[in-house]
């Protein structure tokens, strides 16, 4: 299992039986191949569609049916279509249980940086502000380092997304929940030490007791959401 699966199914967990979730682009688009089989989940993405499932199989594409980043997407029995304009104002009006998001850094404070890399071609905003603002759980899902480099780091070095402290990051190697007090790490992925954790992690974590192993949902319908 690769570490972008490990983030997926692990997210998944998270997800709430007939709620409203955006899933950003990229990775966090994996999480609808793992929706737990006793709950249903509408999935929402910015570009307006209310009710979409994973990628469809090779050949079955349908260039009207994809993700704000331009990915193709499966519909599923009752989605709904529509502009982008109706899309933001149920971000914007607060409508949103949950957004997963990716993530370029995310800070001691429980800040995202997530939108743009000063000097290099980057996708822009999108609705990232947006949603950071606007949905009630806001789960970052990203891999741990990149190049070598910790994204959970003491201060951010790239513009934040927004002022809001996160709910939740979940990466490959943990499951971390920013706190006033700061960054408790809540779980470890299987096989990890928590003294991994912390040598890969730029940013002081706060650690109680014994660190249970994250678990990593087992779906017997991937592909499924409603």
């Amino acid at each position: 299992m690769d570490a972008k699966e490990i983030i997926a199914r692990r997210v998944a967990l998270e997800l709430r039986d007939r709620t409203l979730v955006n899933l950003g682009i990229g990775l966090p688009t994996l999480v609808a191949k793992f929706v737990p089989k006793e709950i249903s989940v509408a999935f929402q993405s910015e570009n307006g569609i209310i009710g979409f499932g994973a990628p469809p199989p090779n050949g079955m594409e349908d260039p009207n049916l994809t993700d704000a980043g331009g990915g193709f997407i499966s519909a599923l029995p009752g989605a709904a279509s529509f502009d982008s304009g109706t899309s933001f104002a149920l971000i914007r009006g607060g409508h949103l249980d949950m957004t997963v998001l990716g993530g370029l850094q995310v800070d001691a404070s429980g800040r995202l940086a997530n939108w743009m890399v000063p000097g290099k071609l980057v996708p822009g905003m999108g609705g990232a502000m947006d949603l950071v603002v606007g949905a009630k759980r806001v789960i970052v899902a990203m891999q741990h380092a990149a190049k070598g480099q910790a994204k959970i780091v003491e201060t951010l070095t790239l513009p934040p997304t927004a002022t809001r402290r996160v709910s939740l990051v979940v990466t490959e190697l943990a499951v971390i929940e920013p706190t006033p007090e700061g960054l408790l790490l809540r779980e470890r992925a299987p096989g990890v030490s928590v003294d991994e954790i912390v040598a890969n992690t730029g940013a002081k974590l706060l650690i109680i007791g014994d660190v249970p192993e994250m678990p990593i949902t087992i779906s017997d319908r991937e592909g499924a959401a409603a």
